[in-house]
């Protein structure tokens, strides 16, 4: 057994390359191989959101606080609060982020493939954000 208890990992600052606006990422698990599934605390301030991207084994966000937009390429624009639990599929290309006007944290967890759970790819424009 192992408990890591809070406030033992460092916070994170949300990559520039993969986010747009202030992010924060706080770790809460990963563990070992056999294991895949990683899990994150993610803050999004006013206006920030993630860049297009995909999970291999999919992705559940548990939207704790705030209020959000979530989109999956093709579909509208979703509105997301504290409470929501969003289910992307393997290999769906989506974004989440905050409103403009509100901030927005969730739980984000999924899978590895190959260590990797997540593949990245373009930034979301602000038309594509605020359609």
């Amino acid at each position: 057994m192992e408990i890591r208890r809070s406030g033992s990992q460092p916070s994170g600052k949300g990559s520039a390359e993969w986010f747009t606006g202030s992010v924060r990422v706080d770790p809460l698990f990963s563990p070992p191989e056999p294991a895949r599934v990683a899990g994150a605390h993610v803050t999004f301030e006013p206006g920030a959101r993630t860049a297009w991207h995909t999970h291999p084994f999919g992705q559940t966000l548990i939207v704790t606080a705030g209020l959000g937009w979530a989109q999956r390429e093709g579909g509208p624009v979703q509105e997301i609060r504290p409470g929501d639990v969003v289910w992307f599929e393997p290999g769906e290309k989506h974004w989440h982020g905050a409103t403009a006007a509100t901030g927005m944290s969730h739980i984000a967890i999924q899978e590895k493939r190959d260590g990797s759970p997540v593949t990245w790819m373009e930034k979301v424009t602000d038309a594509q954000y605020r359609a």
